[in-house]
């Protein structure tokens, strides 16, 4: 955030973390990727223990929207001042979107405890769902506000400010996955 990404290198990030640069390069593809994880670090556990610290009464599809909404909104000063770095950067705002898949592999696990089924592709096809209905929730809060617009920013590196509600945005993509969260937990308890 000092230097503006551009003028980050791969060593000082590595020295930063207090690994070698070939450590780093087994870990991160680009230096916007490790950006990026720096600010998410961990979210994709923090959603996971969210939800499963909602009481078993809680419907699923509402403590993993609780879950997201909570992690993905409740940000502190600087995670505020990383997310407008983000946002600013072509490069770091698509590792951001990209880097929504994290959240699969831990809400796979914590969805199969809770649907009480660790074999089954349900629960790694709910988290998978998850992880899109979040993408592109971040996406349409990410694009602007003209439609002709979207298409030019995204591959022209315009700027972007963040239209609407990122909570309802959160919302809305997760809805339509309430169904399927309600018939796996169904099916479950038949």
């Amino acid at each position: 955030m000092e230097r503006g990404p551009g003028q980050v290198r791969v060593e000082d990030i590595a020295e930063a973390a207090g690994v070698s640069p070939r450590t780093y390069n087994n870990y991160f593809a680009s230096r916007e990727q490790a950006i990026v994880s720096a600010v998410t670090e961990d979210r994709e556990a923090r959603i996971a223990a969210a939800v499963a610290a909602h009481p078993a009464g809680v419907r699923l599809a509402d403590a993993v929207t609780d879950a997201v909404i909570e992690q993905y909104t409740g940000t502190g000063e600087r995670d505020h001042e990383a997310l407008l770095l983000i946002i600013t950067q072509t490069a770091l705002r698509d590792a951001f979107l990209d880097a929504t898949a994290g959240i699969e592999p831990p809400l796979t696990v914590v969805i199969a405890e809770r649907l009480d089924d660790p074999g089954a592709h349900t629960a790694r096809v709910l988290a998978a769902s998850v992880a899109a209905a979040v993408r592109i929730a971040l996406e349409g809060w990410l694009q602007p506000t003209r439609k002709t617009e979207v298409a030019e920013t995204f591959t022209a590196g315009g700027l972007v400010v963040p239209s609407g509600s990122l909570p309802d945005q959160l919302r809305a993509a997760l809805a339509p996955l309430a169904p399927a969260f309600d018939a796996a937990e169904q099916h479950t308890q038949a």
